[in-house]
């Protein structure tokens, strides 16, 4: 469900850097250097087709009063957050050899600074210098990650600075630090240090993301960041950004051609040619202040969408049209109503509607007619979305306290929750093959009938009948990142969208 609809004001995001062409060997980062003493020069290549980068470096040590490292850069002011997909390469001679990201105020060896370290055999702690010179102090991590797979976020928050990290696959554990003072602006980026400045350590990079989050002033529906348009290969966990917008993209269906994306921008919707990497408008005839709640039919022909009408004093109502675009047919005649899927046969969509200050799971008939209540218990009920064979209904409910995902037979009968943890889940949405389940999953502190922008959140995955659920991508998005049908048409994939400001 989205409730408003608006505008972009904020800028292009800053991710990895975009497609073909000819390529810095830094990516989307200024520039290189070893830092300190090394006896081998260090490197830095990047592969614009996977947005990954290979870092070497030598280096004695990054502890005591000095550090020498290689070190992949970028100058940013202000707040940001960095994250990664980090691994070494190879056994390694040392087990304290290190990679991870470092936020400092200069190039200078004995620099203050605040990094996230994660070592050969597993430690993970945030490191930091004071001032030019001093010590080097650390906090660590209570999780042990000897894994060659490991999510790093390091954020600047106002002047607190925030460690996140996990194993691929699970929740990330934060760890805090204030009382350090960097200036404003300051060189961030990726770093390798071999730990034994005899030999070179090599680091793999993949998921490279460094975001502007949105400021304290921010404006929910007036205020936009912009928007990276991604494709997730499920199997791997490794994310490209195919697409960037300084406005609002939102709410990615694939089409079942596997050739194109569509999604809404700003009230309309825009068709993505994946091959070719470019947008086009699809035309809505009169349905110009369409929100993110549209869906393709099983069978691709027919488009859904959810648009404000000024005859409904913009309420969203739902319509129908062809894929390609054309004159939309009213469907719903009450509203507010947001679309989420069409049953597999093109017969019913199922919605949530707001109807006497209660938000339900309904489904009409998809040339119209009478709509048909399907739930009714107290607290907010949203996301349904039909199972590819027909026998279920997915949904998620806030019934039980926290959002949650639930399913039922396609009559309403059987209501049964299938995720319980700490976690507001939302918009499940279930493989081709009908096995698995794709969901949002936001922060505990986040109200469990909301699902607002700009939020750290991850995308889960889990058995289509329960079981435990696994992280297959660590986003800074939210509303947008992936409300409606998302998956490729050979279950291999997932489209999703995050954000970020103009630095």
């Amino acid at each position: 469900m989205h409730i408003r609809v608006g505008c972009c004001i904020l800028g292009l995001a800053l991710s990895t850097a975009g497609r073909g062409g000819a390529q810095s060997s830094t990516g989307a980062f200024d520039g290189q250097t070893d830092v300190g003493r090394v006896s081998h020069a260090g490197s830095a290549s990047y592969d614009a087709s996977r947005q990954s980068y290979l870092v070497t470096g030598a280096g004695r040590n990054m502890w005591g009063a000095q550090d020498d490292f290689h070190f992949v850069w970028k100058r940013l002011t202000g707040n940001f957050i960095l994250s990664t997909r980090a691994a070494f390469t190879g056994r390694g001679r040392e087990p304290h050899r290190k990679l991870g990201w470092t936020i400092r105020p200069s190039l200078e060896p004995n620099a203050a600074h605040v990094s996230a370290a994660v070592h050969g055999n597993g430690l993970v702690s945030l490191q930091f210098r004071r001032t030019a010179g001093a010590t080097t102090e650390e906090i660590k991590s209570p999780d042990s990650l000897p894994d060659p797979n490991v999510i790093v976020q390091l954020e600047r928050r106002d002047g607190t600075y925030l460690m996140s990290v996990a194993r691929f696959g699970d929740t990330l554990v934060t760890q805090e630090l204030t009382g350090v003072s960097l200036p404003d602006t300051v060189y961030v980026g990726l770093y390798v240090c071999a730990h034994n400045d005899t030999t070179v350590e090599r680091g793999v990079f993949n998921n490279v993301r460094i975001t502007t989050p949105a400021k304290r002033d921010f404006v929910p529906y007036r205020d936009y960041l912009g928007s990276q348009l991604e494709i997730l290969e499920v199997g791997t966990g490794n994310a490209t950004v195919v697409h960037q917008y300084k406005g609002s993209v939102q709410a990615p269906n694939w089409t079942p051609d596997g050739k194109a994306l569509i999604y809404a921008q700003e009230g309309r919707l825009f068709r993505f040619d994946l091959a070719a990497r470019s947008a086009a408008p699809i035309n809505t005839g009169f349905a110009t202040r369409n929100n993110n709640d549209h869906v393709l039919s099983f069978d691709g022909r027919i488009q859904g969408i959810s648009h404000h009408t000024a005859e409904d004093s913009g309420a969203s109502i739902v319509y129908t049209l062809p894929a390609g675009g054309g004159m939309p047919k009213r469907v719903t005649a009450n509203g507010p109503s947001y679309l989420h899927g069409w049953s597999p046969d093109g017969r019913w969509l199922v919605y949530t509607g707001q109807r006497t200050n209660e938000f339900d799971v309904y489904k009409i008939p998809a040339g119209g007619g009478d709509e048909i209540r399907l739930t009714s218990a107290p607290g907010l009920d949203d996301g349904p979305e039909f199972t590819p064979d027909g026998k279920y209904i997915y949904f998620n409910s806030s019934r039980t306290g926290r959002m949650q995902i639930w399913r039922m037979r396609p009559d309403g009968s059987g209501q049964e929750q299938v995720t319980n943890d700490g976690f507001n889940n939302w918009f499940p949405h279930i493989s081709p093959d009908g096995k698995w389940i794709a969901y949002i999953a936001f922060p505990p502190d986040v109200a469990a009938d909301d699902h607002p922008f700009y939020k750290h959140v991850m995308i889960r995955l889990m058995p289509a009948g329960g079981g435990p659920a696994r992280v297959i991508a660590y986003v800074y998005g939210g509303q947008g990142t992936i409300n409606v049908p998302s998956w490729s048409p050979d279950g291999k994939r997932l489209a999703f969208v995050s954000n970020s400001g103009q630095p």
